[in-house]
């Protein structure tokens, strides 16, 4: 799959994956007969990863070791796991955070709806 159409599916601008790719943040994308960029299914699955990741905000830095550590193989495994680990407890923090707020906000739309219903019936008497 070449990188337009890569870029269309992920919705991710193509300078972004070549990035990605340059960083280390993917693997190196085979090249096809031309020199073009060719992603087969791994190259997805690890386009698709960085993605999500990324939505999270977590770090290149993090990132870049998550993907040197899975190029050197199942002994790392366990260090693997853990870098998602730790995301996953940053994520359910700004989750919560987002909950909190999206409560807040409950709160004040609700009092604006309340003094709109107050000024109705302080106009109609």
């Amino acid at each position: 799959m070449d990188i337009k159409t890569v870029s269309k599916k992920f919705d991710l601008p193509a300078p972004t994956l070549r990035y990605y790719e340059e960083v280390g943040l993917i693997p190196p994308v085979r090249r096809n007969a031309s020199g073009y960029r060719d992603y087969d299914k791994i190259d997805l699955e690890w386009v698709n990863f960085a993605k999500c990741m990324r939505e999270t905000d977590i770090s290149i830095e993090v990132l870049k070791q998550y993907a040197e550590l899975a190029q050197q193989g199942e002994q790392t495994e366990d260090q693997r796991k853990q870098i998602l680990i730790e995301q996953q407890r940053v994520l359910e923090q700004q989750m919560q955070k987002l909950q909190h707020t999206h409560d807040f906000l409950d709160t004040k739309i609700a009092t604006y709806e309340q003094h709109a219903k107050l000024m109705e019936r302080i106009v109609k008497n």
